[in-house]
């Protein structure tokens, strides 16, 4: 949104708000937003941490409205937002299938090593890596709300065989996967998706003890959190090769750091956090993140719309 907060400029004119654009590409810190939050009205949250001190901070001054945009919420401390009166809303199932396609690229790349000829072509070489096909194969999603559902239409019609892990699964009948209880029948998969958000569960499902239960040549993709993956414990699964590679569009530390070992493993591939970052879905998230925000802000939408026009 940030990037194309030009073009929302005149709806928030128009509803006679005067917006001001973050200094950031990713999040704030604790510091500045205790800072800054206290002279605004409302506050379109991205990643920044919504926690209890910057909250409390935002509220003692004049914060009132506040929309989580996208689909993570694991950086927003919704108690400390209710013990203060302040409803936060976020926009929930708007990205699954632009993370979905994004889901597919890694699947393709990891299976037929396309970054490694993509490199060598660049460097004068010719490289002609045997990958493997994507038909019979098995892929394990972590996590079957929006972006999972969408990931598993789409393994299903390339003939990989799908296997759900996520407590609260229901069944549909136009999805023929498999459901198991976190880890069994991991050792099945062929390639290991987290499409699930940051939470008790899900932090460091990915870790050493699993290890030993995995298919070796297995290919790890992250769309969902950066700690849903202990870091060490994979770069220990990629070292020894139980694990052939991995896409992460996530990371423990954002961005990732100059001096990660990840960096050291060529078949590799990563992501900047920007897994659901098409225009058109920003701009469908970016207004309906202001719709959210004008209607907590008591605005009326159809006076809006006039002065837009």
């Amino acid at each position: 949104m940030l990037q194309l907060l030009d073009e929302f400029e005149p709806a928030f004119r128009a509803a006679g708000i005067s917006v001001v654009r973050a200094a950031t590409t990713q999040t704030l810190s604790e510091d500045e937003l205790i800072t800054l939050l206290p002279d605004f009205d409302g506050w379109i949250i991205g990643d920044d941490p919504a926690s209890a001190a910057v909250l409390n901070a935002a509220c003692a001054g004049r914060l009132r409205a506040a929309v989580k945009w996208g689909v993570g919420i694991d950086n927003v401390d919704f108690a400390a937002a209710r013990a203060l009166g302040l409803n936060i809303v976020h926009t929930p199932g708007v990205f699954g299938r632009e993370v979905a396609d994004l889901v597919m690229g890694y699947v393709v790349a990891l299976a037929r090593e396309t970054m490694l000829i993509d490199r060598g072509v660049r460097d004068m070489c010719w490289p002609k890596p045997t990958g493997i096909s994507l038909a019979g194969r098995t892929a394990a999603i972590v996590g079957f709300g929006d972006i999972g559902h969408q990931t598993a239409k789409r393994l299903l019609a390339s003939e990989i065989h799908v296997i759900v892990y996520d407590p609260v699964f229901r069944p549909e009948p136009a999805l023929t996967v498999d459901t198991a209880p976190w880890p069994h029948r991991i050792g099945e998969a062929d390639f290991l998706i987290f499409a699930c958000p940051l939470n008790d569960s899900t932090s460091g499902m990915f870790s050493y003890s699993l290890l030993g239960a995995l298919k070796p040549g297995v290919r790890v993709v992250n769309v969902g959190r950066g700690p849903v993956i202990v870091q060490d414990a994979l770069l220990e699964g990629l070292e020894c090769a139980i694990v052939h590679s991995a896409a992460l569009d996530v990371f423990e530390t954002e961005p990732l750091p100059a001096g990660s070992a990840l960096r050291n493993y060529p078949r590799c591939i990563f992501g900047s956090h920007n897994a659901s970052n098409t225009a058109d879905a920003v701009r469908r998230v970016s207004r309906l993140a202001m719709d959210f925000l004008f209607a907590q802000l008591g605005i009326d939408q159809s006076e809006r719309d006039k002065r837009c026009c």
